[in-house]
């Protein structure tokens, strides 16, 4: 793998997204693969499409940035808690009770931060609380919001399996912020962001920064929401972080393919103890990654292909890789056996969120790069 001929490699990438297109799985995408680790890795991306399907369009560029959706969990919440329990702030098995400042319910006091990142703190998986709100972010909103979560009914008895929540992610970073008295999207930019040298590339974009009624087309555009009345551009998708000011554990986070595929490989580096660019030793890294309940694919905010469903990271990754979805259209896969990150970056939820055909899509995108990369399969 050593050597990869770029040239050829984007345009079998750009095949590959173009197909996407075509087949109305999206209108614009970017995607990135990343061979090797440290110094020696070699970066390669693509991109196709248009930024949004009206005469206000433009090009999909390689620094366009994408709405990550969740991916946000994984590449700041998870990385900011690791941070924080480095720092010895917190532990995996400290109770969210006690270091929450509200009062919770019975039934929620023996939930850990750990059962929280690896979902498995019996929280359902979301709510829509945002149709009970105006589509107006202030204080009184968030305070609403996580004052509804944490008297939501338990779908299950905590640490027994794991759901995929929302609900929790959105409970961790607001714990973040309290227990760093800093807000999130400043957190990682001074803790994640800045010392990798990416803050113009992956960032939280608080709409506080924007104005709703211009259309930037260096991002991505995602739905047209009834709630809010306008197609978003530049503007997080997701609702309850919108309630939150665009800044939110679960969501928030935007990209280009570029920089969440170099944030990955600090990652890999990181887990496989070949750097020291995050403020995460290789240990807790190691540490977090591993099995953390029995015949669940969850680790501490990351999730692992499935060994018996062919999911979204196809049928060749190996069963140590790591990754995650994002609901907007948007993934990440990392492979420590092959030495490999494949980035998927698109905005599939424009103009609607009706169009489910990423779902086939995902797989068979990953499994076509790991064939070209390993033909004897």
């Amino acid at each position: 793998m050593n050597n990869v001929d770029s040239e050829s490699l984007s345009v079998f990438l750009q095949t590959l997204l173009r197909q996407g297109v075509a087949d109305g799985v999206f209108p614009g995408a970017a995607a990135a693969v990343a061979l090797g680790c440290g110094d020696q890795r070699q970066l390669c991306t693509a991109t196709t499409g248009t930024t949004r399907l009206d005469d206000q369009g433009t090009p999909i560029q390689p620094d366009t940035f994408f709405d990550l959706a969740s991916l946000s969990k994984a590449l700041a919440t998870t990385l900011l808690l690791l941070d924080a329990m480095e720092q010895g702030l917190l532990r995996p098995e400290n109770k969210y009770s006690e270091l929450c400042r509200h009062p919770l319910p019975e039934d929620k006091k023996n939930i850990t931060i750990g059962q929280l990142l690896c979902h498995a703190s019996g929280l359902p998986a979301y709510h829509s609380y945002y149709q009970d709100f105006t589509p107006v972010p202030d204080p009184d909103s968030r305070e609403r919001l996580l004052a509804a979560i944490r008297s939501e009914p338990l779908a299950y008895q905590p640490g027994t399996t794991c759901e995929y929540s929302d609900l929790g992610f959105l409970l961790l970073g607001d714990l973040l912020e309290e227990l760093s008295q800093t807000s999130l999207d400043t957190l990682f930019i001074e803790r994640i962001s800045r010392p990798l040298g990416i803050e113009e590339e992956v960032f939280y974009r608080p709409l506080s920064s924007r104005s709703h009624s211009c259309v930037d087309n260096h991002f991505a555009a995602t739905e047209y929401c009834p709630w809010r009345d306008r197609i978003l551009q530049g503007e997080v998708h997701d609702e309850h972080c919108f309630l939150f000011g665009g800044v939110s554990g679960h969501a928030g986070l935007f990209g280009t393919a570029r920089g969440v595929a170099y944030l990955c490989g600090t990652i890999l580096d990181t887990w496989q103890g070949q750097s020291t660019s995050l403020p995460i030793s290789p240990s807790l890294m190691q540490q977090a990654l591993r099995p953390q309940l029995s015949g669940q694919t969850w680790r501490l905010g990351f999730d692992t292909p499935s060994p018996t469903d062919y999911t979204s990271a196809g049928q060749y990754l190996s069963r140590a890789s790591i990754g995650h979805l994002g609901y907007a259209g948007t993934s990440f896969w990392i492979d420590p056996d092959h030495a490999i990150i494949m980035i998927l970056l698109t905005n599939r939820v424009h103009p609607s969120r009706k169009n489910t055909k990423i779902r086939e899509f995902r797989p068979w995108f990953h499994d076509r790069i790991m064939e070209y990369f390993f033909p004897a399969r």
